[in-house]
């Protein structure tokens, strides 16, 4: 059984600390150079929606995140098309870390295409998910820590560099300056939704942690709130590196100019070797993630039983729900970046704003605790996760809106499909709630 030491560095690893990297020329060039602001407004809305995973988690600590608490507190079809977008977030971040290392190991080896190394990275994540989490936990404490070394030496190179200068540094210019926008900010602020997507992934082991009541939630707070004021501070020590943002010569690969500047070839290398492993981490993570939900509505009958609701006889995992998702991961050979990061973004917010929307369902209107204390716990603070996860998931762009509408409508059809025009009860999973 997990405890919170090895909950913790799963949510680390699907997190990935160096995520702040991910879109960080992307995101500086919306916002105008006021990324490490971005990460501020996105940190606040992501804790909401965290403090509402751990409530959700004491009342149902079983596998299915979004999709479970969705199902249990607004009816089955409801969870069912919750869960189905929550897929789109689940089953494409491996894809974007598959994508992501076929890009760098395609620059540091150019002799040997991206694909692959998209293709045996696949083969490899998948098949130690498939041999159990105890396997997948242990190696991400490594590679996490192999994270940490690196945040260590960037941060020292980016503080030696910045004091080293004769004019001093302007401090405050990475989180407000002359062309603060507000706009600009949370239009920012909700493309890197995806550097905080992991909290929410420690939930889907419920049934694998010891006192899950009580280790679950603490895992996810304390993961998003350390990973988020890392990204912050990493986001303004590169800021303060690469005050200059409009001179960045491509927002995908800036995070290596910022590197270069602070560290030179060697920081850049560095940087190179650590975001591969990184990411690597973050595919084993996601990829146990979605196959428990998939196991998770196979085991319901909302997707076919025989393949997802499966168990390996030795290993105990969803062995066929893990190969399928690594069947998914293919599309890394000839998926974008783009598209890919879309998709998550689209999925995940729809979840987040329905696990704030269940904790008001199920603790003030389901149990009538809206007085005193719990009006605070179970009202008003899930009320702004609602409000925020909202606000971010309207800025997303017009092409992430038609993908992820048509995506939500396949996945109606498909529960007209499953309950004949509703003629049929959704499948529903057996009442886990105590």
């Amino acid at each position: 059984m997990l405890g919170l030491p090895s909950l913790f560095f799963f949510g680390l690893a699907y997190m990935v600390p160096l995520a702040a990297f991910t879109t960080y020329g992307i995101v500086t060039e919306i916002t105008l150079g006021h990324l490490p602001t971005a990460f501020l407004v996105t940190l606040a809305a992501m804790l909401f929606t965290a403090l509402a995973y751990a409530n959700m988690v004491r009342a149902y600590p079983v596998a299915g995140s979004a999709y479970t608490y969705t199902q249990q507190t607004f009816g089955p079809a409801t969870g069912f098309i919750i869960g189905w977008a929550l897929l789109l977030d689940y089953i494409f971040l491996p894809t974007i870390s598959y994508i992501v290392i076929g890009l760098y190991m395609e620059i540091a080896v150019p002799s040997v295409p991206g694909w692959i190394w998209v293709l045996l990275t696949i083969a490899v994540v998948t098949g130690m998910n498939v041999l159990g989490i105890k396997l997948v936990t242990s190696m991400n404490m490594v590679l996490v820590s192999a994270q940490g070394v690196f945040v260590v030496v960037f941060l020292t190179m980016g503080y030696l560099t910045v004091s080293g200068r004769s004019a001093p540094a302007d401090l405050i210019a990475p989180f407000y300056g002359p062309d603060f926008s507000l706009t600009a900010l949370i239009g920012g602020a909700a493309i890197l939704c995806l550097s905080f997507l992991g909290f929410d992934a420690i939930s889907t082991l419920s049934e694998e942690a010891r006192d899950p009541r009580r280790s679950i939630p603490r895992a996810i707070i304390l993961c998003t709130v350390f990973c988020g004021l890392l990204f912050v501070l990493m986001a303004w020590v590169g800021h303060l590196v690469y005050p200059d943002w409009q001179n960045l010569n491509d927002p995908d690969s800036a995070s290596v100019e910022v590197m270069a500047r602070a560290g030179g070839g060697f920081l850049a290398a560095f940087f190179t070797a650590a975001y591969v492993t990184a990411c690597f981490a973050s595919a084993m993570a996601a990829q146990s993630s979605v196959s428990r939900i998939l196991f998770s509505m196979g085991r319901d009958g909302t997707l076919p039983k025989r393949v997802f609701g499966a168990v390996h006889p030795k290993y105990r995992t969803p062995h066929l729900a893990t190969l399928a998702v690594g069947a998914v991961s293919l599309l890394a050979c000839v998926m974008s970046l783009e598209l890919a990061a879309a998709l998550v973004s689209f999925g995940a917010l729809i979840a987040f704003t329905f696990v704030n929307l269940g904790v008001i369902k199920h603790y003030a209107i389901g149990l009538g605790r809206r007085r005193g204390t719990d009006l605070l716990r179970y009202v008003l603070v899930p009320g702004i996760g609602v409000a925020l996860t909202l606000g971010l998931w309207t800025s997303l762009s017009w092409q992430s809106f038609a993908i992820g509408l048509c995506w939500v409508a396949v996945g109606f059809l498909l529960l007209l499909r499953l309950t004949r025009g509703f003629s049929r009860p959704t499948p529903t999973m057996d009442d886990h709630a105590t």
